[in-house]
């Protein structure tokens, strides 16, 4: 192990419980302890997931948020006592990994929940609304504070908690407590004064306009969490752990307004007065941890860091208010291990959170220990599979269904939170198998073959691995795609697989002495018929370096051709989005955490952005385009980049002997390149 990491590989105490390590694991949505979305249960598949995690050195175990009332039928998490018992005889089993947990308990979302398209309406309609109230109460689950918008959609207002609903639900936080003490739970954790759900919503000014004790003065904002942890300790003793998800900063300029690193703005939420003030509040009210990031649903890249946003985004802020209490202090948000290291040694913080790597990669923390490094599958930020909550104008969550019950899953781990349905079934009857493409699909589709005990071979056209994914990862803010990149390079040559360089291949017959053919040859560029088409520089062909001048138009808008626009600006140039959507990245898939992103840093840098303007005609001085109403315009520059979508170009058409994998059978994104990958691999 580099010797620089040994900071995070000792002791620390949470209360009089002492945690082996340093690293904590941070909840995710969807590990649930007790289901996601559904019916409180003891959820076989989270705890697989869990206990998977602990036996491969997590020091501390925050599974995913638990409703102290269900999402679905509105029952009590604490009604019911075989989940509990169920819960009792995994924590014995799990404490024999030297791991602790605690149990992360939630108010709820309040305006922040990621209403969908039944929910809003629902929300609107209020016939609609009572009568799916017996299973999917809305107007209860988007109770806040006071009467505010919510965050997807904010023609749509939040009511206010009642008094006596408030108090039932503190009433619930220390019976759920207690059910878990007794489960042999090492602690819990409330959820949250955090990003912007229920219990911060009560603490903020701006989503806080109540004139009761719940509301005005600060004591009065914090009187909800503070009530929680009293009832809490009150029921189960001053020596069970009670730790708080808590953010530092709000980062938040308004309703749906972030603000950027850098950026210079007025405060709405918490600002780091009030923060110093808070944290020591929390801890002298009876909290024994504060487990610490910035944001709310508003700044959500800060507590869901993008690619874009730099590692350790939040570091700062918490050394800072690591000061202000006695408490230990985690800090979370696209750590590396080296500053939390450097960090815990100088005693500015007490442990480091990381989430989403524990995702993409459940050994990472056993490699690290063992020097392995270079092993280590990472996480690339994209939130596709695990939190891909999609919103643009127009839409409030494009997420289906299907994902939404399925949260925490990974783009490119597919076994994870699916491990019944993704997993290697050593083959009784190995055959050769040639595979057409050396891309992510590809490499992923041998990767998996020859895991199983088949013989895949890779014939790929150029010299090179990686297919369209060196371009998607040749920006600098891409560092984990270039890591992803070299990790499958090295799976390729840990396991032996043939790579025939320069083959292209156009026939089946090319292919004698083969059982079964995989093409995963990806999709090419789309080129409209539009009058000087072949001036602009296609979207690719600029990531591989090809130059372009100062000012630059982008045909394009979606998050392709977003990135190459954030990307030219970095570099000093000056993009502009032509897009005909009424919305940047207006497409499923791509989570708001991301998406919110790239569209505030357009409008805090000026970027221009022609929304609903469709492209007439590509000209030796820019662009001639046409607006919603019919007006053509000239937007002149110096080059044009075209970003307008693919579509798929398999090299063999698909029969018997041949599978299609990845984009060039349908256009998607890297889950499901990576997830078709193992369909067909698996069924070999």
């Amino acid at each position: 192990m580099n010797e620089n990491y040994k900071p995070l590989f000792t002791p620390w105490k949470i209360g009089n419980v002492e945690i082996k390590n340093r690293i904590v694991m941070t909840s995710m949505g969807g590990t649930s302890i007790f289901g996601w979305l559904e019916p409180n249960h003891f959820d076989e598949e989270a705890a697989n997931f869990l206990l998977e995690r602990a036996k491969n050195n997590a020091g501390l175990i925050l599974p995913g948020i638990a409703p102290i009332r269900d999402t679905l039928m509105g029952k009590w998490l604490y009604q019911g006592k075989g989940k509990f018992k169920k819960l009792k005889e995994f924590m014995d089993e799990f404490h024999k990994t030297g791991a602790k947990m605690f149990v992360q308990l939630t108010a709820g979302f309040g305006r922040s929940l990621a209403i969908n398209d039944l929910m809003d309406k629902a929300l609107k309609n209020k016939a609609l609304g009572v009568l799916l109230k017996p299973i999917l109460d809305v107007d209860y689950l988007t109770a806040s504070a006071s009467a505010t918008p919510n965050r997807w959609d904010d023609e749509c207002t939040s009511r206010p908690l009642t008094i006596k609903e408030i108090k039932q639900m503190i009433e619930a936080f220390a019976r759920t407590a207690k059910l878990c003490m007794d489960a042999g739970v090492d602690g819990v954790e409330i959820h949250a004064v955090h990003e912007g759900y229920l219990l911060d919503q009560f603490t903020m000014k701006y989503t806080n306009q109540r004139t009761d004790e719940y509301g005005g003065s600060f004591e009065n904002r914090y009187r909800f969490p503070v009530e929680i942890v009293k009832a809490i300790k009150e029921r189960c003793g001053k020596d069970f752990p009670v730790s708080l998800r808590y953010s530092v900063l709000s980062k938040t300029k308004g309703f749906g307004k972030g603000a950027l690193p850098g950026e210079d703005y007025v405060e709405v939420g918490r600002d780091m007065e009030e923060s110093e003030k808070a944290a020591k509040y929390l801890q002298d009210a009876g909290y024994d941890m504060l487990n610490c990031d910035n944001g709310t649903y508003d700044a959500w890249y800060w507590a869901h860091p993008p690619m874009y946003m730099d590692q350790n985004c939040n570091l700062e802020d918490v050394k800072h208010i690591k000061k202000f209490v006695d408490i230990p202090v985690v800090c979370a948000g696209r750590m590396t291990m080296e500053a939390g290291a450097e960090a815990v040694k100088n005693g500015e913080i007490d442990a480091m959170g990381v989430a989403r790597q524990f995702l993409a990669d459940p050994e990472w923390i056993t490699k690290t220990i063992e020097g392995r490094e270079e092993d280590i599958r990472p996480c690339i930020c994209c939130h596709n599979a695990c939190f891909n909550m999609a919103h643009y104008n127009g839409v409030a969550n494009d997420q289906t269904l299907a994902d939404n019950m399925g949260m925490a899953r990974c783009a490119i781990n597919p076994p994870t939170m699916q491990h019944n349905k993704y997993k290697i079934v050593k083959t009784s009857k190995p055959k050769k198998v040639a595979v057409i493409g050396g891309g992510i699909g590809g490499m992923e589709t041998a990767r998996v073959l020859a895991l199983r005990g088949h013989k895949p071979v890779i014939f790929e056209k150029t010299d090179k691995l990686g297919g369209v994914f060196n371009a998607a990862s040749a920006p600098s803010f891409k560092e984990k795609d270039k890591e992803l990149l070299k990790w499958y390079d090295k799976e390729m040559k840990e396991l032996g697989i043939e790579i025939k360089y320069n083959a292209e291949i156009k026939s089946i017959e090319q292919l004698s002495g083969f059982d079964k053919v995989v093409v995963a040859s990806g999709a090419t560029a789309n080129k409209p018929r539009i009058q000087g088409i072949d001036k602009a520089v296609e979207a690719c062909e600029y990531l591989y370096g090809k130059p372009v001048g100062k000012k630059v138009v982008i045909i394009g808008g979606g998050l392709s051709g977003c990135e190459i626009a954030y990307d030219l600006f970095k570099k000093g140039h000056e993009p502009v989005i032509v897009e005909m959507k009424n919305d940047l990245i207006a497409v499923k898939g791509v989570c708001l955490a991301n998406s919110s992103y790239l569209r505030d840093f357009f409008a805090l840098n000026k970027v221009e952005v022609h929304l609903e303007t469709a492209l007439v005609s590509v000209d030796d001085d820019g662009v001639t385009v046409k607006d919603k109403e019919g007006k053509t315009f000239k937007i002149t520059a110096d080059s044009v980049i075209r970003s307008m979508g693919y579509h798929p170009v398999p090299a063999l058409e698909e029969s018997g002997k041949v599978k299609l994998v990845g984009d060039c059978k349908k256009v998607g994104n890297l889950r499901t390149v990576i997830w078709g990958a193992w369909d067909v691999a698996m069924k070999i």
